[in-house]
């Protein structure tokens, strides 16, 4: 009997896939809300040790068995938000999962041909083609670099200041380099190759070690002049967001809240996301309260707030934008969200789709906006909304733009009691440490912080309670690399696995 039922598991399934499927689950695991982030060393062992027989497959199905645990919240948004039955949720979260994966399985894939036919290690292509993949995962279609493989550092307090040299890409390359010596360890076929990747493991994690501890020790001098900011965290629950019958009862909570944080020493009141569930550039009874606020607390005021514009064909367009309000009530500047959900703002390719309605009902289709630093008191503030903080060519643009403060404002009442808020804290942590800067991070039902040049938080808030954060930020960005060079190495790894993909071409062709 068990002869015959191996004999038909292996017809049914190959079995150089469950170790695949393994490598992805343990993946998973380096991520909220398992969150432990030494996984991240030696998750793709199982996957790179059969690898080479099917290379395509097994990276399909790692990185279907890694996307599927850490996007489980998807179908909350889409079943309890977005109003989709359950069936399609599920067919939708793992369409994105099956699309996601494909990353995964191209970079394998492309690495073993190298090998076969170039002769070239897996230890010298594979944490380049990675990266390049990763990468190009973040900009097509739209755009999706949720749980890159460095954001695995980011509760190592040490190793995770390297992000400052080459971004969270950096870091993807240097786990993956550890996940393939060790792969080569356990093989032991290749004992130069295993020297050298036990050396080249040896000096990237000692350095990296080295070179953080150095970062920590010098961060606390600083010349940079400081604010107090007070976060606020209305806990609006998003069914009642946009009912107007609680219109006043959410201004309520928000002002009370202010005068608590202002009392506290605040001298800029953050709100979170769509704080108010109105047009503020409306002259209103609703928008005259929050215009108040400034002069009630003696505060500046950043919110969020949805806005319109009228086109010169009598039409509008609509933006999720970031009012910044004066002491005196005045509006200073406006700055609107550029990176945009697809099928939840807007929908991509609307003339080609245009059966699909959008995930999310709103105000209407939203129109990207561009960067606008928001200027205050001589310094100016770079306004990240929602998932844009992950996103980390659009970071660093405010930052060079002269934003000497970053603001991420978000509603991250859509994920439910899931990890989805604490994986985006995680990813908004990378972008304070790739551009040395202070973030501050305001969430309509949290988690709201405020988050230093190391990646550490202070004062982060439970889900779905009433909260105020206030503590003191330095303005300013201080000196590091990936703001000059900014994704060139990302660049590079994408011209050499450009120039693996010809190699390739040109050597079949020859055969």
């Amino acid at each position: 009997m068990k002869p015959a039922l191996l004999t038909y598991c292996r017809n049914r399934i190959d079995v150089y896939l469950v170790p695949a499927a393994l490598s992805g689950l343990l993946l998973a695991g380096a991520f909220p809300p398992v969150s432990q982030g030494w996984l991240g060393f030696l998750a793709l062992v199982p996957l790179l040790l059969v690898a080479e027989r099917r290379p395509f497959a097994s990276g399909l199905v790692c990185g279907l068995f890694f996307f599927a645990p850490l996007l489980y919240w998807l179908n909350i948004v889409m079943t309890d938000y977005g109003g989709l039955a359950p069936f399609f949720s599920v067919v939708a979260w793992l369409l994105l999962c099956l699309y996601l994966s494909l990353y995964f399985g191209a970079a394998l894939w492309l690495s073993c041909r190298a090998q076969h036919m170039l002769r070239i290690p897996l230890l010298v292509s594979l944490p380049l083609v990675w990266v390049a993949f990763e990468y190009l995962r973040g900009i097509l279609l739209s755009g999706f670099p949720w749980g890159l493989l460095g954001y695995a550092a980011i509760d190592m307090n040490n190793l995770r200041q390297l992000a400052d040299l080459f971004g969270v890409y950096g870091l993807s390359a240097l786990f993956m380099i550890c996940n393939l010596t060790l792969t080569l360890f356990l093989q032991y076929r290749q004992p130069r190759l295993i020297c050298c990747g036990l050396l080249l493991c040896a000096l990237l994690l000692g350095g990296g070690f080295y070179y953080g501890r150095s970062i920590l020790s010098s961060s606390g001098s600083s010349d940079l002049p400081r604010m107090t900011l007070g976060l606020i965290q209305g806990n609006i629950g998003q069914h009642q967001k946009w009912d107007s019958t609680y219109r006043q009862q959410t201004l309520d909570a928000y002002q009370r809240l202010s005068l608590k944080a202002a009392k506290q020493g605040a001298r800029l009141l953050i709100w979170p996301e769509a704080a108010t569930p109105f047009y503020l550039q409306e002259k209103s009874p609703s928008s005259s309260q929050v215009l108040r606020i400034p002069a009630l607390t003696d505060t500046s005021l950043l919110l969020g707030s949805p806005s319109y514009q009228v086109t010169p064909d009598n039409g509008y367009r609509y933006f999720n934008s970031a009012f910044l309000l004066g002491g005196d009530g005045r509006v200073l500047g406006r700055s609107d969200k550029i990176h945009l959900v697809p099928f939840g703002e807007y929908v991509p390719f609307a003339k080609v789709l245009f059966f699909i309605n959008k995930l999310v009902s709103g105000v209407g289709d939203f129109s990207p906006g561009t960067v606008r630093p928001l200027a205050l008191n001589g310094h100016d503030l770079g306004v990240l909304i929602c998932y844009e903080a992950i996103f980390p060519a659009l970071a660093r643009e405010y930052v060079n733009n002269g934003s000497d403060l970053l603001v991420n404002i978000t509603n991250d009442a859509w994920f439910g009691r899931s990890s989805a808020p604490r994986q985006l804290l995680d990813m908004t942590r990378m972008r304070a440490i790739e551009n040395r800067i202070w973030i501050a991070r305001a969430a309509n039902t949290g988690i709201s912080a405020l988050i230093g040049p190391d990646g550490a938080t202070l004062g982060e808030t439970p889900l779905f309670h009433e909260a105020i954060v206030t503590g003191q930020v330095e303005l300013g960005a201080r000196p590091c690399l990936y703001r000059h060079i900014g994704d060139l190495f990302s660049y590079l790894c994408l011209l050499l696995s450009g120039g693996l993909l010809l190699g390739c071409f040109i050597r079949r062709q020859k055969a």
